[in-house]
């Protein structure tokens, strides 16, 4: 579909799913070198990752483990700068190589927030995988260590992104036009 409305908002295709599978390729492969021998703990952000995390999780080819966190900072198309923490951690990170998986980074709230706790878990290393990073939105100074994309500023749904939970099924991205 080149063009699909959600809720009251029109979208255009912007990435197709076969551009996502090959960057997604590309960070499996980065990550799998990169913590080979090391063990991490893969933190999955819902609800948005879980698409990127199972298509990563095909690829990455290390001895690994795998948890969930539900965070949430966004409200319609635009963030509230309140993260609030739905689903926490269940698995303890001391002295542990940990991923943080998410799907998308513009602002970078979330990630602050989540890296600053693990620190506080006495976390060995935190490392940061995402789909999709947004460089103009970006307030943190906080390294990102896998990249799947570079994006505009633009609000986009498909993929496990979402308008108000709705759109996340979509196997390509679609960026919004009205």
């Amino acid at each position: 579909m080149s063009r699909i409305k959600v809720h009251d908002k029109e979208f255009e295709l912007y990435i197709p799913q076969d551009q996502i599978e090959r960057a997604i390729k590309k960070v499996a492969d980065e990550i799998s070198f990169e913590m080979a021998g090391k063990n991490p703990l893969f933190l999955i952000v819902l609800n948005g990752a879980f698409m990127f995390a199972a298509e990563l999780f095909k690829h990455v080819n290390i001895e690994c483990e795998i948890s969930f966190v539900k965070l949430s900072s966004y409200s319609g198309t635009s963030s509230t700068a309140v993260v609030r923490e739905l689903i926490g951690l269940d698995h303890s990170v001391a002295n542990r190589e940990i991923v943080l998986v998410e799907d998308i980074i513009d602002t970078g709230l979330t990630m602050r927030y989540t890296i600053d706790k693990l620190k506080k878990l006495e976390a060995k290393n935190v490392r940061v995988a995402t789909m999709l990073f947004k460089p103009n939105a970006f307030k943190e100074s906080f390294p990102i260590d896998y990249i799947g994309m570079e994006i505009p500023n633009d609000f986009i749904v498909g993929f496990g992104l979402d308008y108000n939970e709705h759109a996340r099924n979509y196997p390509d991205i679609y960026k919004i036009v009205s």
